[in-house]
């Protein structure tokens, strides 16, 4: 099921998911008209027409078409285009992760760090490598649950496709550079995670096409075994 959507590039229609040739017509500048979607009859594409907030509101809202238009149609995913997109999106994730590792590591410091800069420089990159690896636990986890639950055939251009899905729908750890700024309680952490998640499980639908149940059980276990990796991380002496 999930193979047979990925045939083919090009936009999609945000209702059914089919390919389309093309999502308007301009005829001069600030002149368009919207395509149909020959499989559903609907417009292909109405959120070219939209502001960004509210596309960010139907994203928050974990609508399948507003994931779509970003994936598919604004992020053009599956071409050329979106692999510095995948590269630039990796280590802000990354760096996103190190802070969160960094935010609580400092709670359970309780004010004891040393201020000597050779230990602020180690722990700088002790924080990296551990949101490093706590993300690659994560990939290893999501590529074993798309072969093995999802049962999608290996094929380095499809896995990078979910990659870059689940990637770009963990947008809400950006939320987490507010707490530089503003003192939230650590609760506000795992909101933004069990946000993330969901947020995760709808993406991965709308790239495999399969039920949200098996994208859950999938997101699940790849956030279970990084979330495990890190407690035994901040759990070390």
């Amino acid at each position: 099921m999930g193979d047979a959507q990925a045939e083919g590039e090009g936009p999609r229609c945000v209702g059914c998911g089919g390919c389309v040739k093309t999502l308007f017509v301009q005829y001069s500048p600030g002149n368009i008209r919207l395509m149909k979607c020959d499989n559903c009859k609907a417009v292909a594409d109405p959120y070219i027409e939209c502001e960004f907030m509210i596309i960010l509101i139907d994203l928050i809202l974990h609508k399948t078409r507003a994931y779509r238009h970003i994936l598919f149609n604004k992020l053009s995913m599956g071409s050329s285009v979106d692999k510095g997109i995948l590269y630039r999106s990796t280590l802000i994730h990354i760096a996103l992760d190190a802070f969160r590792i960094s935010f609580s590591k400092g709670n359970r410091a309780d004010g004891a760090s040393s201020t000597s800069i050779f230990s602020t420089i180690f722990n700088c990159f002790e924080v990296i490598g551990d949101a490093f690896l706590g993300n690659i636990i994560f990939m290893i986890m999501l590529f074993l649950g798309v072969r093995f639950i999802l049962k999608l055939s290996f094929d380095i251009t499809r896995y990078r496709e979910v990659l870059f899905a689940v990637i770009i729908s963990s947008y809400f750890k950006l939320f987490l550079f507010t707490m530089m700024v503003w003192e939230f309680p650590s609760s506000v952490i795992f909101i933004v995670e069990m946000f993330v998640l969901s947020s995760n499980v709808v993406a991965l639908r709308v790239v495999s096409q399969f039920p949200k149940a098996h994208c859950f059980g999938v997101c699940l276990m790849a956030h279970a075994a990084k979330y495990l990796t890190e407690r035994w991380i901040l759990g070390k002496p």
